[in-house]
Parts: structure tokens; C-alpha cells; sequence
């Protein structure tokens, strides 16, 4: 039914437990599994120099690697194909553009991160993944 599985993650709890969920899945189907990092650009336009960018930007990177590594431990540990993806934009895009790349049949995602206003901010990617995507998304909440 389901060959290849999108899991967008941003290392908070409940993204963790999409990562469980969506891995576990795959193995269930023998699907191939794609955890991916969105560095939200979007949240950094109005910085001025190219330098504090790009240092915000190798910090950014260095969580997306720490938030992809619960894919990869699952995955391997269960046996499931895996790549890992860390993309630069806006993350509800990036997503769904990514799922596009990957022939995703399914996306597997939290519904919100982390607390405050960036739960508020990411729960408004899960809907936006939910009415724009063109395969199907489980939203997998606490």
C-alpha cells in the first residue's frame, strides 16, 4: 500500500513520536522511510549580513542532523531503508515539494513542535501539509 513514507521532523516530542510511528509502519510495509529537516528560512529575512546568517545557518543544520538521527537509530535498528534530507525554506513547501521529489505515498508528521509561539507556528504546517499535499498525511498527536 504504502512504498515510500515521508517523516518530517523537528527533534520535539511530538515529532519524535511521528518518527516511531512512521518507522514503525514502514517496516510493518516494507516501505522505505525519508526523515527530513526544514531550516525555516522564513524566520530569518530580516537578518541583515550575510555572516550572521550563514553562522545561524551551520547552527540550524547541526539540529536538523541531531533531530534526523532518531530516524536513522529506528530505522536501522528495525531494518528499514532509510535516507535522511535536510532542506533550506519553508517548511509546509518543503514538505510537500520533497514528498513530490521522493514519490512519497504517505506523510507521517506531528502536529505541533516545541511550545509557545513556535508550537502555535508549527501546528499551522501540519494543516497547511494536510490541505495542500498531494498524497495522503497522518497526523499523529499527543
Amino acid at each position: 500500500m504504502y512504498k515510500n513514507i515521508l517523516i518530517p521532523t523537528d527533534g520535539s516530542e511530538i515529532a519524535e513520536q511521528a518518527v516511531e510511528h512512521g518507522v514503525k509502519l514502514a517496516k510493518a510495509l516494507n516501505a522505505k522511510v525519508y526523515g527530513l529537516y526544514v531550516i525555516d528560512i522564513s524566520a530569518f529575512a530580516g537578518i541583515p549580513t550575510e555572516a550572521v546568517w550563514e553562522s545561524m545557518r551551520v547552527l540550524l543544520e547541526e539540529e536538523g542532523k541531531k533531530a534526523l538521527e532518531t530516524v536513522e537509530k529506528l530505522a536501522e535498528e528495525l531494518g528499514v531503508e532509510y535516507e535522511t534530507i535536510i532542506k533550506e525554506g519553508i517548511p509546509a513547501e518543503e514538505i510537500v515539494e520533497t514528498a513530490k521529489e521522493k514519490n512519497a505515498d504517505l506523510i507521517v508528521m506531528g502536529t505541533a513542535g516545541r511550545t509557545g509561539l513556535d508550537r502555535f507556528l508549527l501546528g499551522s504546517v501540519a494543516e497547511k501539509v494536510v490541505r495542500t499535499s498531494s498524497c495522503p498525511v497522518m497526523v499523529v498527536h499527543k
